[in-house]
Protein backbone atom coordinates (compact mmCIF):
# COMPACT_ATOMS: atom_id res chain seq x y z
CA UNK A 1 0.00 0.00 0.00
CA UNK A 2 1.43 3.46 -0.73
CA UNK A 3 1.74 5.59 2.17
CA UNK A 4 0.91 9.04 0.63
CA UNK A 5 -2.19 7.18 -0.26
CA UNK A 6 -3.51 5.98 2.69
CA UNK A 7 -2.67 9.51 4.01
CA UNK A 8 -5.42 10.95 1.71
CA UNK A 9 -7.57 8.71 2.67
CA UNK A 10 -6.87 9.23 6.43
CA UNK A 11 -7.84 12.92 5.65
CA UNK A 12 -10.93 12.19 4.01
CA UNK A 13 -11.87 10.46 7.36
CA UNK A 14 -10.25 12.58 9.09
CA UNK A 15 -13.04 15.56 7.76
CA UNK A 16 -15.88 13.06 7.62
CA UNK A 17 -15.18 11.95 11.57
CA UNK A 18 -15.05 15.48 12.85
CA UNK A 19 -18.58 16.64 10.89
CA UNK A 20 -21.05 16.64 14.06
CA UNK A 21 -24.06 14.25 12.73
CA UNK A 22 -26.60 12.32 14.61
CA UNK A 23 -23.76 9.48 16.46
CA UNK A 24 -22.37 12.89 17.95
CA UNK A 25 -25.99 14.33 19.04
CA UNK A 26 -26.42 10.78 20.80
CA UNK A 27 -23.17 10.54 22.41
CA UNK A 28 -24.08 13.95 23.49
CA UNK A 29 -26.78 13.30 24.41
CA UNK A 30 -26.14 10.20 26.70
CA UNK A 31 -23.17 11.79 27.98
CA UNK A 32 -25.52 14.40 29.90
CA UNK A 33 -27.98 11.69 31.24
CA UNK A 34 -25.69 9.17 32.13
CA UNK A 35 -21.91 11.24 32.81
CA UNK A 36 -18.55 9.71 31.12
CA UNK A 37 -20.01 5.98 31.39
CA UNK A 38 -22.94 6.40 29.53
CA UNK A 39 -21.23 8.59 26.40
CA UNK A 40 -17.94 5.87 26.55
CA UNK A 41 -20.81 3.63 25.96
CA UNK A 42 -22.43 4.89 23.65
CA UNK A 43 -18.90 6.00 21.29
CA UNK A 44 -18.21 2.17 21.60
CA UNK A 45 -21.48 1.22 20.07
CA UNK A 46 -20.85 3.61 17.00
CA UNK A 47 -17.26 2.65 16.52
CA UNK A 48 -18.55 -0.90 17.01
CA UNK A 49 -21.09 -0.23 14.11
CA UNK A 50 -18.51 1.44 11.85
CA UNK A 51 -16.42 -1.46 12.38
CA UNK A 52 -19.13 -3.67 10.70
CA UNK A 53 -19.98 -1.52 8.14
CA UNK A 54 -16.45 -1.06 7.17
CA UNK A 55 -15.72 -5.12 7.54
CA UNK A 56 -18.76 -5.24 4.96
CA UNK A 57 -17.72 -3.05 2.36
CA UNK A 58 -14.25 -4.58 2.49
CA UNK A 59 -15.72 -7.62 1.79
CA UNK A 60 -18.06 -6.48 -0.84
CA UNK A 61 -20.91 -6.73 0.66
CA UNK A 62 -21.54 -3.23 0.99
CA UNK A 63 -21.86 -2.38 -2.34
CA UNK A 64 -24.72 -5.53 -3.10
CA UNK A 65 -26.53 -3.23 0.11
CA UNK A 66 -25.61 0.19 -1.40
CA UNK A 67 -27.52 -1.08 -4.91
CA UNK A 68 -30.34 -2.53 -3.22
CA UNK A 69 -32.81 0.37 -3.28
CA UNK A 70 -35.31 -1.57 -0.89
CA UNK A 71 -32.39 -2.05 1.35
CA UNK A 72 -31.31 0.89 1.84
CA UNK A 73 -35.11 2.90 1.48
CA UNK A 74 -35.63 0.18 4.80
CA UNK A 75 -32.47 1.30 6.70
CA UNK A 76 -33.38 5.29 6.11
CA UNK A 77 -36.94 4.85 7.44
CA UNK A 78 -35.58 2.74 10.54
CA UNK A 79 -32.81 5.62 11.27
CA UNK A 80 -35.76 8.09 11.12
CA UNK A 81 -38.13 6.48 13.41
CA UNK A 82 -35.09 5.76 15.86
CA UNK A 83 -33.90 9.10 15.63
CA UNK A 84 -37.52 10.60 16.19
CA UNK A 85 -37.77 8.26 19.58
CA UNK A 86 -34.60 9.55 20.85
CA UNK A 87 -35.41 12.97 20.34
CA UNK A 88 -38.41 13.12 21.75
CA UNK A 89 -36.88 11.20 24.79
CA UNK A 90 -34.78 14.16 25.16
CA UNK A 91 -37.10 16.66 24.60
CA UNK A 92 -38.89 14.91 27.23
CA UNK A 93 -36.69 15.05 29.55
CA UNK A 94 -35.96 18.56 29.18
CA UNK A 95 -39.78 19.32 29.87
CA UNK A 96 -39.69 17.18 32.64
CA UNK A 97 -36.55 18.65 34.13
CA UNK A 98 -35.96 15.54 37.05
CA UNK A 99 -32.51 14.60 36.90
CA UNK A 100 -31.19 12.15 39.45
CA UNK A 101 -27.91 11.39 40.74
CA UNK A 102 -25.48 9.14 39.83
CA UNK A 103 -23.24 7.90 36.64
CA UNK A 104 -25.00 5.35 34.31
CA UNK A 105 -25.48 1.81 35.83
CA UNK A 106 -24.69 -1.71 33.98
CA UNK A 107 -28.29 -1.26 32.44
CA UNK A 108 -28.03 2.51 31.15
CA UNK A 109 -24.50 1.67 29.50
CA UNK A 110 -26.04 -1.30 27.60
CA UNK A 111 -28.86 0.77 26.13
CA UNK A 112 -26.01 3.71 25.51
CA UNK A 113 -24.03 0.72 23.66
CA UNK A 114 -27.39 -0.28 21.39
CA UNK A 115 -28.18 3.60 21.10
CA UNK A 116 -24.74 4.15 19.56
CA UNK A 117 -24.37 0.82 17.19
CA UNK A 118 -28.22 1.64 15.60
CA UNK A 119 -28.03 5.22 15.00
CA UNK A 120 -24.68 4.64 13.23
CA UNK A 121 -26.02 1.48 11.27
CA UNK A 122 -29.38 2.88 9.79
CA UNK A 123 -27.23 6.24 8.90
CA UNK A 124 -27.02 5.45 4.54
CA UNK A 125 -23.86 7.66 4.43
CA UNK A 126 -21.99 5.60 6.56
CA UNK A 127 -22.25 2.94 4.32
CA UNK A 128 -21.84 4.66 1.40
CA UNK A 129 -18.64 6.25 2.63
CA UNK A 130 -17.30 3.00 2.56
CA UNK A 131 -18.75 1.61 -0.63
CA UNK A 132 -17.69 4.92 -1.97
CA UNK A 133 -14.15 5.73 -0.57
CA UNK A 134 -12.90 3.08 0.59
CA UNK A 135 -12.52 0.65 -2.81
CA UNK A 136 -10.57 3.41 -3.79
CA UNK A 137 -7.42 2.66 -1.66
CA UNK A 138 -7.66 -1.19 -2.17
CA UNK A 139 -6.11 -3.00 -4.78
CA UNK A 140 -5.64 -7.05 -5.66
CA UNK A 141 -3.60 -8.67 -3.83
CA UNK A 142 -3.61 -6.45 -0.81
CA UNK A 143 -2.01 -7.59 2.16
CA UNK A 144 -4.22 -7.88 5.31
CA UNK A 145 -2.52 -6.04 7.42
CA UNK A 146 -3.03 -2.82 4.98
CA UNK A 147 -6.80 -4.19 4.61
CA UNK A 148 -7.25 -4.03 8.22
CA UNK A 149 -5.21 -0.18 8.30
CA UNK A 150 -7.73 0.95 6.19
CA UNK A 151 -11.07 -0.35 7.76
CA UNK A 152 -10.39 0.46 10.98
CA UNK A 153 -9.10 4.32 10.38
CA UNK A 154 -12.50 5.98 10.15
CA UNK A 155 -13.45 4.08 13.04
CA UNK A 156 -10.58 4.97 15.12
CA UNK A 157 -10.60 8.61 13.90
CA UNK A 158 -14.65 8.58 14.37
CA UNK A 159 -14.34 7.13 18.28
CA UNK A 160 -11.54 10.00 19.01
CA UNK A 161 -13.79 12.79 18.00
CA UNK A 162 -16.75 11.08 20.47
CA UNK A 163 -14.11 10.38 23.01
CA UNK A 164 -13.45 14.83 22.82
CA UNK A 165 -17.40 14.83 23.18
CA UNK A 166 -17.42 12.34 26.39
CA UNK A 167 -14.60 14.59 28.03
CA UNK A 168 -16.08 17.87 27.39
CA UNK A 169 -19.04 17.25 29.24
CA UNK A 170 -17.23 15.17 32.07
CA UNK A 171 -14.76 18.41 32.04
CA UNK A 172 -17.80 21.26 32.43
CA UNK A 173 -19.94 18.13 34.85
CA UNK A 174 -20.39 20.89 37.23
CA UNK A 175 -21.35 23.35 35.42
CA UNK A 176 -23.75 21.09 33.22
CA UNK A 177 -25.52 19.33 36.19
CA UNK A 178 -27.15 23.15 37.12
CA UNK A 179 -31.01 21.82 35.87
CA UNK A 180 -31.62 24.61 33.82
CA UNK A 181 -28.53 24.10 31.92
CA UNK A 182 -29.38 20.25 31.78
CA UNK A 183 -32.76 21.38 30.72
CA UNK A 184 -31.25 23.78 27.58
CA UNK A 185 -28.86 21.00 26.91
CA UNK A 186 -31.43 18.13 26.40
CA UNK A 187 -33.56 20.38 24.65
CA UNK A 188 -31.00 21.42 22.35
CA UNK A 189 -29.98 18.06 21.48
CA UNK A 190 -33.57 16.93 20.94
CA UNK A 191 -34.08 19.91 18.93
CA UNK A 192 -31.19 18.34 16.87
CA UNK A 193 -31.97 14.81 16.82
CA UNK A 194 -35.65 15.68 15.30
CA UNK A 195 -34.61 17.88 12.87
CA UNK A 196 -31.63 15.51 11.51
CA UNK A 197 -34.80 12.50 11.40
CA UNK A 198 -36.75 15.48 9.27
CA UNK A 199 -33.40 15.52 7.08
CA UNK A 200 -32.94 11.73 6.71
CA UNK A 201 -36.81 11.31 6.04
CA UNK A 202 -36.39 14.30 3.12
CA UNK A 203 -33.98 12.22 1.64
CA UNK A 204 -35.74 9.01 1.68
CA UNK A 205 -38.71 10.56 0.24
Amino acid sequence: MEWDAYFTFALTALVIALTPGSDTAVVLKNSLQHGRRGGLATSFGVVSAAVVQAVLAAAGLGILIAQSQLVLQTVRWVGVIYLAWMALQALRSAWRGRYPEGSAGRAAATRGFRQGFVVNCTNPQVLLFYVAILPQFMSPGMELWALSLLAVTHPVLGFLQLLGVVVLVHAAARWVRRRPVRRTLDAATGTALGLLSVRVAADAA
